[in-house]
């Protein structure tokens, strides 16, 4: 079955932009959010590296700039493997995840980028599955596979192999929590050799040489959710990764499906809690695509393949610097803007408000104290100062 999809956008990068993009998101303290806005800041990523050692300076503390010869060796690592790096803005991003908030800027990808394009399902559950829900994985992957959905996976044992080798022929792809190099468990490389063989692709937004730690695993989480438009928990404990997958999913505006199972089993109570939580009971393939269609359909239609209507991805390309971002604080108004701060999450707009400071200069303020690494960013755009 072939489902809609919209028409490929965005700007391809020269190798120095690339380069220079995979530097930023490498360099200390530099993540997601910090990086869009030292992009937005500085209009390059060039820019922006130039800019680093000072604004850290201005925080309390030196950070580490990620070198051009440590990047472009992690390039020829890739390169060595069989992978490339795809930056946020690029045709090549994957679509759904584009328009995801703190969206990775740089990912490793291993295979064909044109799964990354298809509607797609993240299936996910326990590691140590039962016989019954490997058989029931196996029939949902291969339903929805058949349907012309991706499945999407985090390459776990159980329940996450099982998905990915039930869709190896009609596409699959595989986040990793480290780097692409640093595969987990080693028992699945052969599965994930034949993800790639087979047409799919394996991603991964740690660098090269990365061996995953347990705080990496949500973030993989994250991602899972974030490049499907629906996230399946067939089994389930109380207190699973599993079931981080479905409130990031459900954070993220996904639909969240689980498969019911017997109360007597503890790897059924974590699916059978999100059903009486507001899940959407699925007891087979149909009832997902009977949910999914639409939003695949509108999907298509839509030029960023986001779940809304059409319009700005908010992708930060390199270009002209934002207007407004280029005032300088005062030492006594960086001051105020720092004395506002405390262990409990405020709102930027009450900082803005309270301080009566402009907004480009409470972020450039906010910026340098996160390069520092004295700023905890929360949801919903809460910051804290750490202590």
């Amino acid at each position: 079955m072939s489902l809609p999809a919209a028409p490929r956008r965005g700007v391809v990068f020269t190798d120095e932009m690339r380069l220079a993009w995979l530097r930023l998101i490498r360099s200390e303290n530099v993540g997601p959010v910090t990086f869009r806005e030292l992009i937005n800041r500085y209009g390059s990523a060039a820019a922006a590296l130039e800019a680093l050692p000072e604004l850290a300076a201005r925080g309390g503390r030196r950070i580490v700039v990620c070198g051009e010869a440590t990047a472009a060796e992690e390039m020829a690592r890739a390169q060595k493997l069989g992978a490339r790096f795809i930056c946020l803005g690029e045709p090549d991003y994957p679509r759904h995840l584009r328009s995801v908030d703190h969206a990775p800027p740089v990912l490793a990808l291993m295979g064909d980028a044109a799964c990354l394009d298809r509607p797609a399902l993240a299936i996910v559950g326990a590691r140590n599955a039962s016989l019954s829900g490997i058989k029931l994985t196996r029939i949902f992957a291969t339903g929805v596979g058949s349907a012309g959905y991706v499945v999407v996976s985090g390459l776990a044992r159980g329940i996450d192999a099982a998905a990915h080798d039930a869709a190896l022929i009609t596409g699959t792809v595989g986040v990793f929590a480290g780097g692409l190099d640093r595969p987990y468990p080693q028992e699945n490389r052969p599965l994930m050799r034949q993800i790639v063989d087979n047409g799919g692709a394996l991603v991964s937004e740690m660098p090269f040489g990365w061996t995953a730690r347990a705080i990496d695993f949500p973030r993989r989480n994250r991602l899972v959710a974030g490049l499907s438009l629906g996230l399946l928990v067939v089994e389930a404990a109380l207190r699973s990764g599993s079931l981080i997958s479905a409130r990031l999913a459900g954070e993220l505006g996904r639909l969240v499906f689980a498969v019911p199972g017997s109360p007597l089993d503890p790897r059924a109570a974590g699916a059978n809690r999100l059903i009486r939580d507001g899940a959407i009971l699925a007891c087979e393939p149909a009832d997902v695509l009977e949910a999914l269609t639409p939003l695949a359909e509108r999907a298509g239609r839509s030029e960023d393949g986001s779940l809304d209507e059409p319009g700005p991805d908010g992708a930060p390309l390199e270009g002209t610097p934002l207007e407004g971002t280029s005032d300088e604080p005062s030492r006594g108004e960086r001051e105020r803007i720092v004395e506002t701060l405390g262990p409990t999450p405020v709102a930027i707009d009450e900082i803005i408000a309270h301080t009566g400071s402009s907004p480009g200069i409470v972020q450039l303020v906010l910026l340098e104290l996160d390069l520092a690494g004295r700023l905890e960013r929360h949801p919903s755009g809460m910051v804290s100062l750490l202590l």
